[in-house]
C-alpha cells in the first residue's frame, strides 16, 4: 500500500489498481519489449545446455540498456490506453 501512496503522489498519470487490467502478456513491459530484446541477445549464438543459457540469461539481462527499460515502460502506457479504447479486447493492431 505504500508504494501505491507513493506512486499516487508522484507519478501523475498513475492509474490506481482498481483500474488495472487482468493480466494481459499483451499490457506486461517485459513480454512486450524487454524480452523481445533479450531474446535476440541470448539466442544470437547456439546453447549447448541449460546452465549456459541460464547464464547468458543473466549476462544479457545485466548488460540491457536503460534506454531500452525506460522506453517498455513508456510503451505500456500506450498499450494500457489501447486496451481501455478497444474495451479490453484486442488492441495490438491499433499500436
Amino acid at each position: 500500500m505504500l508504494v501505491i501512496k507513493l506512486l499516487r503522489r508522484e507519478t501523475p498519470d498513475f492509474i490506481s489498481p482498481e483500474q488495472w487490467p487482468p493480466n494481459s502478456p499483451d499490457l506486461n513491459p517485459v513480454d512486450s519489449k524487454i524480452w523481445a530484446t533479450m531474446q535476440q541477445r541470448v539466442y544470437q549464438t547456439k546453447i549447448r545446455n541449460v546452465d549456459e543459457l541460464r547464464q547468458r540469461l543473466l549476462n544479457v539481462w545485466s548488460s540491457v540498456e536503460q534506454d531500452v527499460i525506460d522506453a517498455s515502460i513508456d510503451q505500456w502506457r500506450v498499450r494500457l490506453k489501447e486496451c481501455v479504447r478497444s474495451g479490453g479486447g484486442h488492441f495490438e493492431h491499433m499500436l
